[in-house]
């Protein structure tokens, strides 16, 4: 691999004894001078101290280095300590590579440890040399949350998020919420009665104002990033209005295919129409035609016309509606 040129420091240190009481310092010192690139290689008893910082700094500022590894404990306990003592000293915080020479080395090791520690910053070294500096940038943020799935899981996320003041959008790709825990009877260990625990959450989805439910939809596309994201959501086609439909079952026990096409829901063992709603606690409780056995959408025509349609008291059922 061919490295950038840099001029590069690299810092060890003791950690009292955590570090220097396994691994041999002034060797791993000796061993990163050798390394391309490293302009200068010091060890320090404590370098997270003021002292240590300040170490770190004159070298960047005396010897012009654009680039530090330091090799001292994880980089969850320091490593903004060092980013902020470089940025003082005028150098990109992320040209900076903390190498974990305690918790993966000194502190798991009795022997070896010294090798394996060369190891390391040598990696860390060959890694410091790619770095490219990087700005820290402000964009707004649209506070609002996307959910996919609308099971038991999904529908707990949705809840917590839109009662803690966000805006919820919870995708479903079945006509319904619920999930597979609609179809359970009873629930481990306590068995308790699975529609008691799960019809009211599936209510409350329904009538939150933080949420807008999004059901028989699916994700196409997910575009942009992190507090910026654009999703695009296909909305099947239901061929019944939501807004009209009051879900009093006339369609379906006038369909031509009442009582002939297998229940998904109960796991083939019952049958449905081809206009059915899923479960009678459905949420949103509309009825959705089948466009895989609906004969009009199959073969053009139901008859002299859809039965469905002829007893429909709102006219909710639309044959021309678009996904």
């Amino acid at each position: 691999m061919r490295l950038r040129r840099r001029r590069i420091g690299v810092y060890i240190c003791h950690c009292g004894s955590n570090i220097a009481g396994t691994v041999d310092v002034k060797d791993v010192r000796a061993y990163a001078e050798s390394l391309p690139n490293v302009i200068v290689a010091r060890d320090y008893p404590y370098l997270c101290s003021e002292q240590g910082q300040e170490l770190i700094k004159n070298d960047i500022l005396d010897l012009k280095l654009d680039a530090v590894v330091v090799a001292a404990c994880s980089p969850r306990m320091h490593e903004h300590t060092f980013r902020r003592a470089i940025r003082d000293a005028g150098m990109n915080p992320y040209c900076m590579e903390q190498a974990n020479i305690r918790e993966q080395c000194s502190w798991v090791h009795t022997e070896g440890a010294t090798a394996k520690a060369k190891e390391i910053v040598r990696s860390a070294v060959f890694r410091v040399a790619l770095l490219e500096p990087l700005e820290e940038k402000e964009v707004s943020v649209l506070p609002s949350a996307l959910v996919l799935g609308g099971g038991i899981a999904g529908i707990q996320a949705a809840l917590d998020i839109a009662n803690a003041g966000f805006k919820v959008y919870l995708v479903e790709k079945s006509p319904s919420i619920g999930g597979h825990m609609a179809q359970l009877d009873k629930t481990f260990p306590t068995l308790d009665c699975s529609a008691c625990i799960l019809t009211p959450k599936m209510s409350e989805i329904e009538h939150h104002e933080n949420i807008e439910l999004l059901t028989y939809s699916e994700v196409e596309g997910v575009e942009g990033f992190v507090g910026n994201f654009k999703v695009r959501v296909r909305r099947k086609a239901r061929f019944v209005d939501e807004e009209k439909c009051t879900g009093c079952g006339l369609c379906a026990e006038a369909c031509r295919l009442s009582g002939k096409i297998p229940d998904e829901f109960n796991a083939g063992m019952k049958k449905r129409s081809a206009i059915y709603i899923p479960f009678p606690q459905a949420v949103p409780s509309v009825y959705v035609v089948d466009a895989d056995n609906c004969l009009m959408l199959t073969k053009g025509k139901c008859g002299k016309s859809p039965r469905c349609v002829e007893v429909c008291p709102t006219n909710a059922i639309d044959f021309s509606q678009k996904g």
